[in-house]
């Protein structure tokens, strides 16, 4: 362990007891949006009203972070640390644990039908639903990986299907449609021993392009069909949204840092310079005045004076195979899953790398001209300073909308109560042992 100085946790404060009626936390609470290019904390409680007030927020540059994943801890945990520490002084409290996206270790997607034989035809109980979900996790288990998210979409009692609470029903059989995602399990212990070095515990894990959705889209668009993309730095996120749930979520390791880099290596400039050239001046569509701009690019091992000039036109060019490149894997992801009408003509774009110019359009290019391409922006929340308000904070806004109960199907069951100790339970308890 480094010499690092640690928190000093303060006793436990009395948590308040605001109205609940969104069915999660009161508050205060935090979540942790971990990425490649930077880290973002938020902490939030839920009001009176059942609205979200944020009360601190923190963020820092990514460092030991690679498409989503721990690459080296004793960055990681220097970043985490200073960006929770930002949030916990404006909120004037302390986390003990805290909500956190889902990037690392190739998320997978899967739908699964399970069965449950309720018996007697007697009345679907809370612990009917529990074993059903706990069986599904049983069948989706794979070697090495770890199941994240069960969610239940809809159920049938014997022949009637299409029920969203089977609840109080009679039936002899019991069928539930699972939602299940899972990862690979090195890379979450990985995430797991960075926050333990952090005195932080998981409370949640959540996909990141499903807290993208959460922070993005509206009522309309969850329940007609809608796919959310999340360009960030260094992962690209998909999930489909219809009849108000999420069906699919898939990921890409390509984000807006590989168009960095990409500008970075054919113009032999430092990575600093490709990304200002990139914010300033990046767009997938050339103009005819592009070849008469030039612009200035430092070149790697030259005097700061010998400065090269190059065409606007050619920063496009190196700029849009990358972005037509992570338009045309979504197209195959979103094709492959099989949810191409249920997904519906919308197509939200989220995430920092979004914000390129031309990419709106490109994506409808691509993606199809009848799809409806619009650009997602975090919903507003009460206390948000304008400078977290933007698409590249739509995940960390997402999660905190998660933590507060928002997005979860059947969330007045704990569906944790009848499995054996959990992932993080188990993790953490290791990784204090070796600590």
């Amino acid at each position: 362990m480094n010499d690092m100085s640690r928190r000093v946790l303060p006793p436990p404060m009395e948590p308040e007891e605001p109205a609940r009626p969104r069915g999660g936390k009161g508050g205060p609470f935090g979540v942790l949006d971990i990425g490649t290019t930077k880290i973002a904390c938020l902490i939030g409680r839920v009001e009176s009203d059942g609205r979200l007030r944020v009360l601190g927020f923190g963020w820092q540059r990514g460092r030991g972070v690679r498409a989503g994943g721990i690459t080296d801890l004793e960055e990681a945990e220097r970043a985490i640390r200073a960006c929770v520490g930002q949030a916990e002084d404006m909120a004037d409290t302390r986390l003990r644990a805290v909500t956190v996206n889902l990037s690392c270790g190739q998320p997978e997607s899967r739908l699964f039908n399970v069965q449950w034989p309720v018996g007697g035809g007697r009345a679907v109980d809370d612990h009917d639903i529990r074993r059903v979900v706990l069986e599904g996790r049983a069948r989706a288990q794979n070697e090495g990986r770890e199941t994240i998210h069960a969610l239940p979409l809809t159920f049938s009692v014997d022949d009637m299907q299409g029920v969203a609470d089977p609840r109080g029903l009679h039936c002899q059989t019991l069928t539930a449609r699972l939602h299940v995602i899972d990862a690979a399990h090195s890379a979450l212990r990985s995430l797991g021993a960075c926050m333990a070095r952090c005195d932080l515990d998981i409370a949640e894990l959540v996909s990141a392009p499903m807290a993208a959705g959460l922070a993005t889209l509206v009522a309309d668009e969850r329940e007609l069909g809608a796919v959310v993309i999340d360009m960030g730095g260094g992962t690209t996120g998909m999930a489909v949204f219809a009849e108000g749930q999420l069906l699919h979520t898939s990921q890409l390791p390509m984000g807006g840092a590989h168009v960095t880099n990409d500008l970075a290596r054919v113009l032999s400039t430092p990575v600093a310079h490709a990304e200002r050239l990139k914010t300033l001046y990046g767009n997938v569509h050339s103009s005819p005045d592009d070849e008469r701009e030039l612009l200035p690019v430092p070149l790697i091992g030259e005097e700061d004076h010998q400065i090269a000039k190059v065409p606007r036109s050619m920063v496009v060019n190196i700029i849009r195979p990358r972005i037509e490149e992570t338009f045309e894997l979504v197209k195959e992801k979103l094709e492959s899953s099989g949810l191409v009408r249920a997904a519906g003509s919308r197509v939200v774009l989220t995430g920092g790398a979004c914000q390129l110019g031309g990419v709106r359009e490109l994506a409808a290019e691509i993606l199809g001209k009848e799809k409806q391409v619009r650009l997602g922006r975090p919903a507003v929340l009460r206390g948000l300073p304008d400078s977290a308000s933007g698409p590249a904070f739509a995940t960390a806004a997402g999660l905190l909308a998660w933590a507060a109960g928002d997005g979860r199907t059947m969330h007045d069951i704990d569906f944790e109560a009848e499995r054996p100790t959990g992932l993080w339970r188990r993790l953490a308890a290791f990784l204090r042992e070796r600590l």
